[in-house]
């Protein structure tokens, strides 16, 4: 089986359930020792325990809205492994849905430090540490198509989200001249435990609006995930893939 990222050291956020699990095992797949974070430490073990391979994978907990968080777990990471990852896959995010009338200030700014300001601190700190052992590298951040297409109930998490986007570009450009590339895949509703509380009416509509009529699985987005950080996209850089179905 072809290895593309052998030997390639790769940090997943969110990797304890749904995408960023998928996308776990399918790095580890390709040949990367994968560094497994999520605020849920335990299922990020669980994550670990649960890839293919010999490698020397690893599992931390990390809180990406915090600062001092990710530098701890970066900290370690280049302890253990005497580098930085050089694969950087931003999966991590949270829902708080209501109605923007009934939505509690509380719930907008967690998911929009958990989302999009997570997403900044984790390319801040991890790329610079990149920058400074002189690697080239790839970064990958999840959004979402409700930045797109917008939702009712989720005015926190369709912004965070379209910023993730927008930041995507403004990173890629700024990145470049070291070789990091930065790109967003833009996921259609998937089977996750995130999307596990929708209603099945809703589901069922959701359904009726695409084209494959189907929700996606997380290994969808995790196949691309792999692609965009292998050499194989080596010319793709400030782009975002939409991965909807149609």
């Amino acid at each position: 089986m072809a290895t593309p990222l052998a030997g390639k050291l790769a940090l997943v956020t969110g990797a304890g359930s749904g995408i960023g699990r998928a996308t776990s095992k399918l790095l580890a797949r390709d040949g990367a020792i994968v560094v497994a974070v999520d605020r849920n430490v335990q299922a990020a073990h669980e994550t670990v325990s649960s890839l293919n391979g010999t490698g020397d994978n690893a599992a931390y907990e990390m809180d990406v809205s915090s600062g001092d968080s990710i530098d701890s777990v970066l900290k370690a990471v280049v302890d253990r492994y005497k580098r930085p990852p050089t694969i950087v896959i931003n999966s991590a995010g949270i829902t708080r849905d209501n109605f923007l009338l009934k939505m509690p200030e509380s719930d907008f700014d967690e998911v929009i430090n958990v989302n999009l300001k997570g997403t900044w601190l984790v390319l801040q700190r991890f790329g610079r540490a990149m920058i400074e052992h002189e690697l080239a590298g790839s970064m990958v951040n999840v959004s979402s198509i409700v930045a797109r297409t917008g939702n009712m109930g989720q005015s926190n998490y369709s912004p965070s989200k379209a910023g993730v986007e927008a930041m995507t570009k403004v990173v890629a450009r700024e990145f470049g001249r070291y070789n990091i590339r930065v790109n967003a895949i833009v996921p259609g509703f998937i089977h996750t435990p995130m999307t596990g509380t929708v209603p099945q009416k809703v589901k069922d509509m959701i359904i009726m609006q695409c084209a494959l009529r189907r929700y996606g699985n997380p290994e969808e987005i995790g196949e691309v995930a792999a692609f965009l950080a292998s050499d194989k996209s080596s010319y793709v850089n400030g782009t975002s893939i939409e991965v909807t179905g149609g």
